[in-house]
């Protein structure tokens, strides 16, 4: 998906893990469930010795977006669970990275 993609290519020549799809079950959405497993995705990312951590998630111009668009996040549950924007190619699909170097010196 991402390496050919115009919109989505790479930024730069850093090693990357990538989060390309997320699925939360319907009656569990709305419950912060996509931060948690983002935060969680960075913990593995830091424990398996990767440096960056990077996803690309819907930014809707409006709200409420239809669920079938959904699966790849939104950009509000990847802000809060430490990423920040690096490009925007288009309006609704930005790049965002987490450095999870502080992940792992936590541990």
């Amino acid at each position: 998906m991402v390496r050919r993609s115009r919109i989505l290519a790479r930024l730069d020549d850093a090693p990357v893990w990538s989060i390309a799809c997320m699925f939360v079950a319907k009656p569990f959405r709305r419950k912060n469930i996509s931060v948690e497993l983002l935060k969680a995705a960075a913990r593995h990312v830091a424990s398996c010795g990767g440096r960056i951590l990077e996803g690309y998630p819907q930014d809707p111009k409006k709200d409420p977006m239809p669920e079938v668009f959904a699966w790849t996040g939104f950009v509000k549950a990847f802000r809060a669970a430490g990423f920040g924007e690096q490009l925007r190619r288009s309006p609704t699909r930005p790049i965002m990275r987490r450095d999870v170097a502080e992940v792992r010196a936590r541990r």
